[in-house]
């Protein structure tokens, strides 16, 4: 058993860091939810109470809800995206070939570096270019040589979206569903761009989460399997997929609040793009507290982006934490 000493001891290491986090996370935290109910709008500090206005203007506010919709399509695509590539790669990486360390360090070099570095990187390479003045550069070139048709990429400000006399928008329509027959419920080409940058980066850290969860799974499990007339697809199907079923939430988890929260990688890339084609509330937030000053208003999208991260991450925390005080 622990001595009272070394209970002390204990406390009195940890001390300084939960110090720290209350402070520096949790107070700062509570400090922009007090802001984002004031009046603070400029440079002089104005925290008189505002009640929810802040939050009333900012829904009722048309670029925030094609903020929405870009978080939207960048978190599906981009979680459908890395998920397929980095389980691809993981399989192929498991079936034991050659060079197995090169090919797995090739692909998860991208997550050692910072999504800025990112984002230009992939500015250069998706660079529009002007084909009229024959200055193409990047992808558009081998696109040229293919004779593939030119793309403007991230400066494209294309929305696509189910039209109200399409068969489609008439269905919706028939079901009382016509609201989403419009931009804001559309997918904006540009933000494609951003998706593809951000699949090259974090598809190697969900090879890597996948790859360790295979190389734990039970051989005798696989030969069970193979004895009771299993094929090799319905092993992978009925047998090794459901084992990785925590890798893949941990996965999800890990990816959708980090596209929730994206902010460096959309700024290095394509800003807000066209017609706000690649805006994010994160975006958003920066240009309306450090540009326009309006205090008040950038705390409360922060905190918006806090509640939906919190709806994500919160529910994960408590099954973890159930899960390990059941074992």
């Amino acid at each position: 058993m622990r001595s009272t000493s070394d209970r002390i001891l204990a406390a009195a290491l940890v001390a300084p860091s939960i110090a720290a986090v209350g402070l520096f996370v949790y107070g700062f935290i509570g400090w922009t939810v007090w802001v984002s109910l004031s009046n603070w709008s400029g440079l002089r500090p104005d925290l008189s109470w505002a009640g929810l206005s802040n939050y009333a203007t900012l829904f009722a506010n048309p670029r925030f809800h094609l903020d929405i919709r870009n978080t939207v399509v960048f978190t599906a695509l981009l979680l459908a995206a890395c998920m397929a590539l980095g389980l691809g790669l993981a399989l192929l990486l498991d079936r034991g070939v050659r060079g197995e360390s090169v090919f797995r360090s090739i692909f998860f070099f991208p997550m050692a570096i910072s999504f800025i570095v990112t984002g230009v990187a992939w500015r250069w390479l998706l660079a529009p270019g002007d084909p009229a003045t024959g200055r193409i550069t990047g992808v558009n070139v081998l696109l040229a040589q293919a004779g593939l048709p030119h793309l403007k990429w991230y400066t494209d400000h294309t929305v696509l979206y189910i039209t109200p006399d399409s068969a489609l928008g008439q269905v919706l329509a028939g079901m009382g569903l016509g609201f989403l027959t419009g931009p804001v419920f559309g997918v904006p080409v540009a933000m494609l761009s951003i998706v593809i940058a951000a699949t090259w980066q974090m598809s190697g850290f969900v090879m890597a989460l996948y790859l360790a969860g295979l190389r734990g799974f039970p051989e005798e499990l696989r030969e069970a399997a193979r004895i009771d007339g299993a094929g090799e697809w319905q092993v992978y199907r009925h047998v090794i997929l459901p084992y990785l079923r925590p890798v893949t939430l941990s996965a999800l988890i890990i990816l959708g609040h980090i596209s929730l929260k994206i902010f460096d990688l959309v700024a290095a890339m394509s800003k807000r793009g066209p017609g706000f084609a690649t805006d994010v509330p994160a975006y958003f937030m920066f240009e309306t507290t450090f540009h326009a000053d309006r205090f008040a208003e950038g705390a409360a999208i922060a905190v918006v982006m806090l509640v939906s991260v919190s709806v994500l991450i919160v529910p994960y925390l408590v099954g973890s934490m159930r899960r390990e005080s059941a074992t």
